[in-house]
């Protein structure tokens, strides 16, 4: 039996759980849980805000852990290797996008939460082909979030080809954009923060932002204009596109990793006249992952993280919630 933390009905408290996961499939492995990130997914999913919910429901897919057991036909893993698992949980393995290394767009992947039980557990299982081997050298035990937020501000920068020297600017500076500025500082760009908070102003610079804009002040992003060769948008809300538009070099970007709550308002204009493109991307693919593990290890980018035990769940969400977090919110079980 899998003893868990679930939700009974939507934006209901998470209780004790236990369900048999039945026998192990070949392809699979389960992980022993040590940590888990609770993300603004996890809340969408247990609000049942997207319509995909099923209850009882085990949140929770920002893994680490060790591998507890493997399938009869898994080979790239072994027992007691530490781990990671994020919001995909498996592929096709027989797709366009699979064949190209894009796992993440494959559409016949599952979800970690979605119509299965997630890391708000004692234990979890997947598809061995989504779970990635944490290198020795990084701190696992805050590495949970890497797995979605680092994964989903990380993926642009390969997929895109972000270059050393080129200007990068974040819009917002919370659990993705804190992230987003120690890779984009790391690869060596000139990176900009958005920001409209003094105190998280003074963060984005210790984070390693270069410079940072007061994105409620007309002036500043008009002066800016023509500066940046990409944007990379972490919030949901709704702001004024076409002025961070008009900021943007020639064939600039401005990309989308936050889902914004309502639909963009834009000029085409200006888009055609500068060349400039609008697009977004989920998380990356497994290949990615290890690409980034590597990387945030490389340089010791880690998320900043409030770490609460299991058995405090319900305050953990509730302070995610209020917005309290500062940047991310990590499960722990205690130690033995």
């Amino acid at each position: 039996m899998i003893k868990a933390y679930a939700a009974t009905d939507a934006g209901a408290e998470l209780t004790p759980y236990e369900y048999d996961p039945g026998p192990l499939a070949d392809g699979d492995v389960e992980i022993a849980v040590e940590s888990c990130g609770i993300c603004h997914s996890d809340l969408s999913m247990l609000d049942n805000e997207w319509g995909l919910s099923q209850y009882p429901l085990v949140p929770g897919h920002e893994i680490v852990g060790t591998v507890a057991a493997i399938g009869s036909d898994v080979t790239q893993l072994k027992v007691g290797q530490r781990v990671g698992l994020g919001w995909q949980s498996g592929f096709c393995l027989d797709c366009s996008s699979c064949d190209k290394g894009d796992h993440n767009l494959c559409k016949q992947a599952s979800f970690s939460i979605i119509a299965r039980h997630g890391g708000f557990a004692d234990k979890v299982r997947a598809q061995a082909n989504a779970v990635v081997a944490l290198p020795e050298n990084i701190d696992a035990e805050s590495a949970g979030p890497l797995f979605c937020g680092g994964i989903t501000v990380f993926n642009p920068l390969v997929e895109f080809n972000i270059k050393p020297g080129d200007k990068v600017a974040v819009i917002g500076i919370g659990g993705l954009g804190h992230l987003a500025i120690q890779f984009l500082k790391a690869w060596g760009c000139h990176t900009t923060a958005f920001t409209s908070s003094k105190d998280k102003a003074l963060e984005a610079l210790e984070l390693g932002a270069d410079s940072v804009l007061d994105s409620t002040n007309a002036a500043s992003l008009a002066a800016a204009a023509d500066r940046f060769d990409f944007i990379i948008s972490t919030v949901n809300v709704t702001l004024d596109w076409n002025a961070y538009i008009a900021t943007l070099a020639p064939k600039g970007r401005l990309h989308f990793v936050g889902i914004t709550l309502e639909n963009l308002d834009i000029a085409v204009l200006p888009l055609l006249i500068g060349q400039r493109t609008i697009s977004g991307s989920p998380v990356g693919s497994p290949g990615t992952m290890e690409k980034m593990l590597s990387f945030a290890a490389k340089h010791q980018i880690k998320p900043m993280v409030e770490y609460f035990d299991f058995s405090d769940i319900n305050n953990a969400i509730t302070h995610l919630r209020e917005g309290k977090a500062r940047y991310r919110v990590v499960l722990k079980h205690p130690s033995d």
